[in-house]
């Protein structure tokens, strides 16, 4: 399972998303999410659906990805499933037995629940599949810049964000190499009552955080060592800019964003 988690990867390629400026990627990334959560019907959704793939067939990403994306939350997808599932009674009953009643709305909102979890987790983890790190930190630090007239540490916030979405591939690698040194040591993972299974994470868990910790502090004394200073006077290798190529695909992104407006006052 942690093999498959692949939150805050990149993965390079020369395909026209991957050149899109990495500001207009989280610009666009903000009007998928908010195209998801306009939609009203599955058909409205399906929208994003065609945009969702379209985008991952522009980026020449492997599809293999996406499922492996949505692995990790499938307990929070049954979860979500199944309250909807039981506890909206809305529409035609189908199933009636004791206390559990099954409605035609209980099934319909928990399939459009399920689809509309599943696209934002897919279409939100391309922005980091196609957006290198030091990319993403210098987009947010960009948009976010109005703040700093307030004093806010914009560059800072941006750092630790970036930093944190960067080592969550390597926590996971340690882990999995903890969870692999702990069972050639014999200890049991996997049966027993939930305390039980509770009690043998603490093997793991100890010696992830002293890593963690570890790793943290090697970070910040090459930083200093390197004389990071923050965001003050500081220069980039490589500029952004904004090309034709951005302006077409927020015109295209908003397009479907009005397509799936257009349906729910049709509908």
């Amino acid at each position: 399972m942690l093999k498959d988690i692949t939150i805050g990867q990149f993965f390079p390629g020369k395909s026209v998303i991957h050149r899109l400026d990495p500001r207009m990627k989280i610009v666009l990334t903000a009007v998928f999410i908010v195209l998801l959560f306009m939609a009203e019907s599955i058909i409205s959704l399906s929208v994003g659906i065609i945009f969702m793939l379209g985008a991952f067939m522009i980026s020449q990403i492997p599809f293999r990805l996406m499922i492996k994306s949505i692995k990790p939350i499938v307990p929070i997808i049954i979860f979500t499933a199944v309250l909807n599932l039981f506890f909206i009674s809305t529409g035609k009953i189908l199933v009636h037995f004791w206390i559990i009643k099954i409605t035609s709305g209980g099934v319909k909102t928990s399939v459009f629940m399920v689809v509309r979890i599943v696209c934002l987790i897919i279409g939100t983890s391309l922005l980091t599949y196609t957006t290198s790190p030091i990319a993403l930190t210098d987009a947010i630090e960009r948009l976010l810049s109005p703040l700093k007239k307030i004093k806010i540490p914009v560059h800072e916030l941006s750092m630790m964000m970036t930093i944190a979405l960067r080592f969550i591939p390597t926590l996971i690698e340690e882990t999995d190499k903890i969870i692999s040194a702990q069972k050639a040591r014999g200890a049991d993972m996997e049966t027993g009552s939930i305390i039980q299974r509770a009690k043998a994470l603490v093997p793991i868990l100890i010696p992830l955080f002293v890593s963690a910790f570890r790793r943290a502090e090697e970070l910040a004394l090459a930083m200093e060592c390197r004389c990071y200073h923050g965001g003050d006077g500081r220069t980039r290798l490589k500029q952004l800019h904004i090309a034709l190529r951005d302006f077409v695909a927020l015109l295209v992104t908003v397009l479907f964003l009005a397509g799936v407006i257009l349906i729910n006052r049709i509908i």
